[in-house]
């Protein structure tokens, strides 16, 4: 159906774009000229915060979200700032509780955020509605989200009614949020037309070009009516990314639909992005950029490709990526067909690795989040998931059938008075940034972390910091050990004259316990003469952004360990001695 209403445009080429194509690597320094310049264009609203980019910030870049989004609202004087808020999860991979909600979604206001996407992963709208509540409070734009999928238990009816109850929880916005580019153009003109037969706010499309399908989808939405499309700068636009903000501009030129942005304005700001693509090229994986039919079966997001292709790399076995491709469907059919969406999308994903990399039967080493998942406390799956399925992961654990939510005690109070004790907060939003990532936050607000390099590009001497290792096997007497070098800089080391670095064995040990997994130590739940059985957590690995356990294949008593909170490991690493 045809109308008269402009199609409004939030460009998303601060968040999504980059966390699509570049595992959201994307430096503050390198916003702040680009926001100043977006601004002038007439944006409906720039997405430029949220997602992963809170997690990134603090474990690779060393950047302080808080003091980006600050920065970013003095550039952006008239764009309204958006961002992604998983519901009850925030910026993180699990459930907080309601206090830790209101204190987050204030501060978020406060620094500078406009609109707030709220989405759920499973679609439980349990699981938004305290966040929801906390927007309209602080009088903020609320869109709420429906996180689109293809299953044999999804249909558009259903989504469409979602979108009624969302509307009836006094949203000022609906967002289809297609994470994956699985939306077909006439499921597009079906879904876009029936919610707007039933409710009167703006609907907002979001799609990734992955299948190669979203363009075309996009115009099966504005011909139904849709209000607001979801665009990336072209520099950092399609593969895994979003349709090109400048073409979807210029398709709608003289059209009753023409967007009223002058395609003039975007070109210095595509310069500028062109320039910024160019310093960040070398993080830039093919596999990202290229359109990927696959999709459409294994059905992984955007900003999941490019961090799954990271991890695998990490893991050394990138070579295994089309099997994990095939594992991925087989995971979300026995978790029952969940949305993948962060945080599904990693639990998904993440286990799906393990079941390809551990060897062996599948589900033989588990994460934490699986186990949470299945035990109900991320939500209602779409659908049941089998007893044979539960009883592998679960046992005989009933699980839990309400408001996750109303499992948590309230942390804020508590949790500040830690952070306090360890004397990392200098603002009041440190102590959010610790609740949220307890395992990283504190070296990163002790200034204890180092930015990750971006590889170098071309021949370079070898001086240049971005060549210099940050990991490498020491031959001692005959035993291998895995040395992590903590911080060099420039060619100089930065601590002074010395340089940390950690002796972790790698050689075959007598009763030694091996990491199955690259990743960081995340909890040591032994010490050294305790006596353990078979099957106990003895260390908690943080590996893909999960927690991973590897627990104990016998019965003895530990003797040696050789980790600490914090250490990174590298697979095959021996983490300790039981005999």
């Amino acid at each position: 159906m045809s109308t008269v209403n402009p199609v409004k445009i939030t460009d998303t080429t601060l968040r999504d774009a980059h966390q699509s194509l570049i595992a959201t690597r994307l430096k503050t320094e390198d916003m702040t000229e680009l926001a100043r310049a977006i601004d002038s264009v007439g944006f409906f609203s720039v997405e430029a915060w949220g997602g992963a980019t809170f997690d990134t910030a603090i474990r690779f870049l060393n950047d302080d979200p808080w003091e980006r989004l600050r920065t970013l609202k003095e550039g952006f004087e008239k764009t309204p700032i958006q961002m992604l808020l998983r519901g009850q999860n925030l910026v993180g991979y699990r459930h907080y509780p309601d206090d830790v909600v209101v204190k987050f979604i204030e501060a978020a206001g406060r620094y500078g955020v406009d609109i707030f996407r709220v989405f759920d992963a499973l679609n439980d709208i349990r699981n938004m509605q305290k966040s929801m509540e906390v927007v309209r409070d602080i009088g903020a734009h609320l869109q709420g989200t429906i996180s689109y999928t293809t299953s044999p238990v999804h249909s558009i009816e259903g989504f469409i009614e979602q979108a009624k109850n969302l509307y009836a929880l006094e949203c000022d916005s609906i967002c289809i949020k297609d994470m994956a580019g699985l939306i077909m153009p006439e499921a597009t003109r079906e879904l876009v037309a029936g919610i707007k037969r039933e409710i009167d706010i703006p609907i907002d499309l979001h799609s990734h070009s992955t299948s190669g399908i979203a363009p075309m989808s996009y115009q099966a939405a504005i011909e139904a009516g849709v209000d607001i499309l979801d665009t990336a700068m072209s520099p950092f636009s399609m593969g895994t990314s979003q349709p090109p903000t400048e073409s979807i501009v210029a398709s709608l030129m003289g059209t009753d639909r023409d967007t009223g942005i002058d395609l003039m304005k975007l070109r210095p700001i595509r310069n500028i992005c062109l320039s910024i693509r160019e310093k960040y090229t070398p993080l830039v994986n093919s596999i990202s950029e290229r359109v990927d039919s696959d999709v459409l079966i294994y059905q992984l997001p955007g900003g999941m490709i490019s961090n799954l292709v990271s991890q695998l790399k990490e893991q050394d076995a990138l070579h295994r990526l089309e099997d994990v491709h095939k594992e991925i469907p087989r995971v979300r059919k026995d978790l029952g067909y969940p949305p993948l969406v962060t945080p599904t999308s990693q639990i998904v994903g993440t286990q799906a690795v393990l079941n390809v990399l551990m060897g062996g039967e599948r589900y033989s080493s588990v994460t934490k989040e699986v186990k949470d998942y299945v035990l109900g406390l991320y939500g209602k799956p779409p659908t049941p998931i089998s007893d044979e399925i539960r009883s592998r992961i679960i046992g005989n654990d009933e699980p839990f059938t309400g408001r996750p939510g109303d499992l948590l005690e309230p942390a804020y109070e508590r949790m500040a008075i830690e952070a306090r004790e360890e004397g990392i907060v200098k603002k009041d939003e440190d102590i959010l940034t610790y609740i949220l990532y307890p395992a990283i936050a504190p070296s990163f607000l002790r200034g204890e972390r180092v930015a990750e390099l971006i590889p170098c590009k071309v021949e370079c001497g070898a001086a240049r910091a971005d060549l210099i290792p940050t990991t490498m096997d020491v031959e001692v007497d005959g035993e291998i050990f895995a040395i992590r070098i903590l911080s060099v800089a420039g060619g100089d080391l930065r601590d002074g004259e010395s340089m940390g670095a950690k002796q972790i064995p790698r050689a075959a040990l007598k009763g030694g316990i091996k990491s199955n997994i690259q990743g960081m130590v995340l909890k040591v739940e032994t010490r050294i003469g305790a006596e353990v059985k078979k099957g106990d957590t003895l260390v908690v690995l943080e590996a893909m952004k999960m927690e991973n356990p590897i627990v104990s294949t016998t019965d003895g008593k530990v003797t040696s360990i050789f980790v600490d909170v914090g250490d990174a490991v590298r697979n095959g690493d021996v983490l300790l001695v039981i005999e």
